[in-house]
């Protein structure tokens, strides 16, 4: 995203003259990735504060979208029945079913409010800061990108193939251009992408944070290699910040072989990430309700159950929607999405992995909890499912736990996390 609304800029100033290559879009996008990960390895200690300055400049950019186009097409904006009433249908779905499509958007759109989650283990009082971290950000999503979307439903050209096919590469930039001209373009379009390259790194430092877990966890491949912490460069997992850099570097690849390919590694995310919310909200609830203890913040028995079985619904709604073809039900090898195969081999890798090798060594997230703070319900239950929870440990001592510089408190089993210099 980044890499295309930074060329858009140079497209705009070139009026439309300039096209970039594959190979030019790649090398801004891999510049991009290496720049994220040398700042995610240096302002460890102040990253905490840059996720305001983010939040601050997303709030910059809206609001300069929403007064400039109106105030630059005050003689040209769209009525309000073509606004929330009128539909167009670009695709050979039938329009109810091209509806349904449609919602892959805003699924895409709020799909990074669980950074917070990931950033957890560093955040103080998490059990009440991370889930009105996830409302507040879904919350202000929606509010925020439906005056948005408004803003630019009320002031865009009523032809679509003219913002579709724009010679910018980038239909928001046309939307910005017939509003206001090629000045006020390349500022807003520059607003943009820096906006979009400050999410990239957030989504950088979620990522190494997650995938340090897996690898404290022994769930990833090359776990012991990725699971120490840098003492020098301020108590990070660096090994897995840059263990995503590179994973982000040879995904991107994808952009070079053709958009098909770079549409199913969007349409990916959406899936993935479905998966993975989904997965731990069924368990709960089929397999794990007797185990489950309430946190702070809780919708209470009436609400919860139900909550929980919306939220699966809806979140098999949207794998189903990222495997279909957006352009209708006859695609060519261009137009295929090819997220089902790029999935059944994600998928099918890790269940392989797991049934050839992790079930042999693999029993789950290490326990961090103490084991004191239990109730009898919760101890019977762990002991019905087989866990072996040690309630003594001979180095650190029964009911005490370890503290490492990255200002989280680590379980007993974690003792095995190593930290580099």
């Amino acid at each position: 995203g980044f890499s295309l609304m930074f060329l858009s800029v140079v497209v705009v100033a070139t009026d439309g003259n300039y096209t970039p290559s594959n190979g030019v879009i790649y090398g801004v996008f891999l510049a991009c990735v290496i720049f994220h990960g040398i700042l995610a390895s240096t302002l460890s200690k102040i990253m905490g504060k840059l996720q305001t300055v983010f939040v601050v400049m997303n709030f910059i950019l809206i609001f300069a979208t929403v007064i400039a186009l109106p105030v630059g097409r005050a003689m040209n904006r769209n009525s309000g029945s073509y606004i929330f009433a009128d539909t167009e249908n670009l695709t050979t779905w039938p329009t109810g079913w091209a509806f349904m499509l449609s919602w892959l958007s805003p699924i895409w759109t709020i799909g990074g409010f669980d950074s917070c989650v990931h950033m957890s283990e560093e955040a103080a009082n998490a059990t009440r800061a991370v889930p009105y971290g996830i409302l507040m950000a879904i919350g202000s999503c929606w509010l925020f990108g439906f005056i948005l979307v408004i803003a630019i439903a009320g002031c865009m050209d009523t032809n679509l193939s003219n913002i579709l096919g724009s010679p910018f590469g980038q239909p928001m930039a046309q939307i910005y251009y017939d509003a206001v001209g090629k000045q006020g373009t390349l500022g807003l379009m520059s607003l943009l992408f820096i906006v979009q390259f400050l999410m990239g790194l957030s989504i950088l430092v979620a990522a190494s944070r997650q995938s340090w877990a897996f690898s404290r966890d022994g769930a990833l491949p090359f776990s012991k290699f990725f699971r120490p912490i840098s003492k020098k460069f301020g108590y990070i997992p660096l090994r897995a910040i840059w263990g995503c850099v590179f994973l982000a570097a040879v995904l991107g690849l994808l952009a070079l072989i053709a958009p098909a390919a770079a549409q199913a590694l969007f349409s990916l995310a959406v899936a993935g990430n479905n998966l993975a919310w989904g997965t731990p909200i069924f368990a709960r609830i089929v397999w794990g309700q007797r185990k489950f203890k309430p946190g702070p913040f809780y919708t209470g028995d009436r609400f919860s159950i139900p909550i929980a079985w919306t939220a699966i619904v809806f979140l098999v709604f949207g794998i189903f929607l990222s495997m279909f073809p957006v352009g209708g039900p006859n695609p060519t090898p261009a137009t295929m999405n090819y997220t089902v195969v790029i999935n059944s081999a994600v998928w099918g890798g890790a269940l392989l992995y797991y049934g050839l090798d992790a079930r042999k060594w693999f029993t789950g997230p290490k326990i961090t909890i103490d084991t004191d703070d239990l109730t009898a319900e919760q101890a019977e239950a762990i002991r019905d499912e087989g866990l072996i929870v040690n309630g003594l440990d001979p180095v650190y001592g029964a009911g005490e736990e370890v503290t490492v510089g990255t200002g989280r408190s680590l379980g007993r089993d974690e003792k095995n996390t190593s930290v580099v210099s």
